[in-house]
């Protein structure tokens, strides 16, 4: 292996790198909150919302992440309002992590007694003070673990970018690739920095798997 690969090059390595961070930080926080609000549109009482809810999730959860992609990339532009890769790849990727963290996040919600929704109902709460105060608190702690993979997908996933130049790892290191033409040391230089993101988190993900093996 030829770490001159990785020295040479350490601030192309870094720039993709900041990139993806970025780009995975973004669509975790844009995820989460679209695929909490339409897991609140799932189990709702309102039938609309419902039908609303699940439809948004059997259709993205069942189209490839790269046509996610392309029609926030392509589709604006037809319509005169451009977005750079970055912008286009990372709403991608968050609506398309989204329909995953809200079945996760509805299996947390399932999982809480009907008494505690029935008793906020009684003591004067509306259903969305309900759900935010009361339910999703509780909900989501339990299903970290399945979140935790899916923020893990997010990391792996967010090589898409690379498709429409979302100035990602994989983008930086097809730079690279095509001054050195060194394939495969290029590649696995890029895999560390993937490992870099996701061991932590797949640590911190088992440690709250045990503690709530142990809770509960």
């Amino acid at each position: 292996m030829d770490f001159t690969i990785l020295t040479d090059y350490f601030g192309d390595y870094m720039e993709g790198f900041r990139g993806t961070l970025l780009s995975s930080l973004l669509a975790l926080v844009g995820s989460f909150a679209l695929g909490a609000l339409i897991a609140v549109f799932r189990i709702g009482p309102v039938r609309a919302l419902r039908w609303l809810g699940t439809g948004y999730v059997e259709f993205i959860r069942n189209i490839p992440l790269l046509l996610v992609v392309y029609v926030f990339y392509y589709g604006p532009a037809a319509f005169g309002i451009p977005l750079d890769g970055f912008t286009a790849g990372t709403i991608g990727l968050a609506v398309y992590t989204s329909s995953f963290i809200a079945e996760a996040i509805r299996a947390g919600i399932m999982a809480i007694p009907k008494g505690q929704t029935e008793a906020a109902r009684s003591s004067g709460l509306t259903y969305g003070q309900t759900m935010v105060h009361i339910i999703l608190p509780q909900a989501i702690r339990l299903v970290i673990p399945p979140l935790g993979n899916q923020f893990i997908n997010l990391i792996k996933n967010s090589s898409v970018l690379t498709i429409v130049a979302g100035l990602d790892l994989m983008y930086f290191a097809d730079i690279v690739n095509s001054d050195t033409f060194r394939t495969f040391d290029t590649y696995i230089f890029v895999a560390l920095f993937y490992l870099v993101l996701t061991l932590p988190l797949s640590y911190g993900v088992r440690v709250w798997e045990r503690r709530l093996q142990r809770k509960y």
